[in-house]
């Protein structure tokens, strides 16, 4: 009887993850990490690119053509 009970697998314990599901985590890990670094130079380059047109606005010349006012004409239109 003991030989039988030994031969039987221990349903209580945790089980050991194998090579390949080892691997598959490391892969999942690394695709993660890859996605993040992504993702953070996007946000990085759409903060840069507003940056840029900020400071082109502040110093352009098209900046300094155009009034705030809206155009208006002076006088209605004869109909």
């Amino acid at each position: 009887m003991e030989a039988s009970r030994k031969a039987m697998p221990d349903t209580d314990s945790p089980r050991e993850p194998t090579m390949y599901e080892y691997e598959i985590a490391k892969d999942r890990t690394a695709d993660l990490i890859r996605r993040a670094d992504d993702e953070r130079r996007a946000r990085e380059a759409v903060r840069l690119a507003r940056a840029a047109r900020r400071e082109a606005e502040a110093h352009g010349a098209e900046h300094e053509s155009h009034s705030r006012r809206p155009h208006r004409h002076r006088f209605a239109r004869a109909v």
